[in-house]
């Protein structure tokens, strides 16, 4: 059993489908609700740190009193060794923490839309089939120094990326459900907004074909990445 730590930035932005998985592994799970004033543990106390999304930025330091005490506690989990993900906002603030760029993406990229494989790295290989998986972000990151650039897309170049072999971050969301994609349209207002590369709040829902395949990629990362934690 693994002391699985998670941050979550806001109400409407969970683990979503990395819940039952952890679960079913048997591993124990705390959640740190950063929005609600609450700080995450010591680093001791954590062997797999999972950050989540968010509709806030890394440059709020301002806004979000928390968000420098976060961006410590990731850094320093990373500097411990520890199995890290992030997804979207979590993935961004991995990549400010190691010194990458975090900025406006050319396009806000907001739907189901495919991403296409770099590299030869096994996680890489994972994308192979070019699967449409599901993008909420209007900010993009640069791939840190030394890390692995994984996976594109047609509107962002940078989708994902593994730094040595446990910090991982993805910019999509593979662990979104239903009820997720749906609390995420109920923020905007059924209104996520037009671009080329934004689908109608409509249109996100009635994809309901593409959660399994998302899920079953998430499993497979969520595998890979298991394997990296310290033996029980």
């Amino acid at each position: 059993m693994a002391r699985i730590q998670v941050l979550q930035h806001v109400a409407f932005e969970d683990p979503g489908a990395i819940t039952p998985w952890l679960l079913q592994r048997g591993h124990e799970i705390s959640t740190t609700h950063l929005y609600c004033g609450e700080l995450p543990p010591s680093v001791s106390e954590v062997d797999w740190l999972i950050i989540m999304g968010g509709p806030m930025g890394v440059h709020d330091d301002a806004e979000l009193p928390w968000l420098g005490a976060e961006k410590a506690f990731i850094r320093a989990c990373i500097d411990s060794g520890k199995t890290v993900l992030g997804i979207c906002l979590g993935a961004q603030l991995i990549a400010n923490v190691t010194g990458a760029d975090v900025r406006r993406n050319a396009e806000t990229e907001i739907g189901w839309f495919p991403v296409n494989p770099v590299g030869s790295h096994p996680l890489a290989k994972i994308f192979s089939g070019n699967p449409v998986v599901f993008h909420w972000h209007g900010d993009t990151f640069a791939i840190p120094a030394h890390a692995e650039h994984l996976c594109r897309s047609a509107a962002c170049e940078n989708q994902a990326f593994l730094l040595g072999n446990k910090v991982l971050g993805l910019q999509f969301h593979l662990e979104t459900t239903e009820e997720g994609v749906a609390a995420l349209c109920a923020d905007c207002n059924d209104q996520p907004g037009q671009g080329s590369w934004i689908q109608s709040a409509a249109d996100m829902k009635v994809k309901r074909e593409n959660f399994p395949a998302a899920q079953a990629l998430l499993r497979q990362i969520l595998n890979y990445l298991e394997r990296t934690l310290p033996p029980l």
